[in-house]
């Protein structure tokens, strides 16, 4: 009786790898199990269609919006202008023979991510204290070369055909989690209009792209707390 209760309910947490099944979920909440009841995003689909198309084709965004809403702004301009390795990844994934024969060409592949998250690997390789260790960064590097799977992670950004932040139009519970140095931290208003219902929104002080890795006490903290109404 205790298994079948806890199959019938499924809540699925984003981060890391596991925002690839969350992105996925999020794409095609309109037909989602009825065994999924909720969804927790870090790094949500909130960005308004017309907001997002806009930024990734370099131009402006609209004059109208809040300091948060510009904010958004100013990091998505900044990450569609350096998203190049997110491109090359989703148009031809098996060239990028040099992950697979070189460990130095998978490290300065994978350390270069986005400007936030090097600059903190930076800073705790330099032995300022952060969220992350130099041998956390080595570890994460090693798994890669190890297991020669740089080349079919990368397959995972061509295998998604649809936009990273634009509204995916889902109808089922979500909780967010709003870190301040994701690739664009969602402000409060684009999460109430793109999820309707919304049952958390927190901004975080502290985190990035790869908040589970990198923070993983609040991202845990975040996920209890955001899909704690849903148990």
């Amino acid at each position: 009786m205790r298994s079948s209760v806890l199959r019938s309910q499924v809540m699925v947490p984003s981060g890391l790898r596991t925002h690839s099944p969350s992105r996925r979920l999020k794409t095609h909440a309109s037909s989602s199990p009825p065994e999924l009841v909720g969804i927790h995003a870090n790094m949500p689909g909130t960005v308004p269609p017309e907001i997002d198309a806009v930024l990734a084709a370099g131009g402006q965004a609209p004059s109208d919006l809040s300091d948060d809403e510009r904010a958004a702004c100013d990091q998505l301009s900044f990450f569609y202008k350096h998203a190049y390795y997110a491109y090359f990844m989703g148009d031809r994934p098996q060239s990028l023979t040099g992950i697979v024969d070189s460990p130095v060409g998978l490290a300065a592949f994978m350390l270069d991510h986005d400007a936030a998250s090097l600059a903190l690997i930076s800073r705790s390789f330099d032995g300022v204290p952060e969220g992350l260790t130099p041998d956390d960064v080595l570890d994460n590097i090693t798994h890669f070369w190890l297991t020669n799977s740089g080349v079919s992670a990368a397959r995972l950004y061509w295998e998604s055909k649809f936009s990273f932040f634009a509204v995916k139009g889902v109808t089922i519970p979500v909780a967010v989690s709003a870190y301040p140095d994701e690739l664009y931290q969602a402000p409060r208003s684009w999460a109430e209009k793109a999820y309707p219902k919304l049952v958390h929104y927190n901004r975080l002080e502290k985190g990035g792209h790869f908040a589970a890795w990198e923070q993983p006490e609040s991202f845990i903290d975040e996920v209890r707390t955001g899909l704690r109404s849903l148990r």
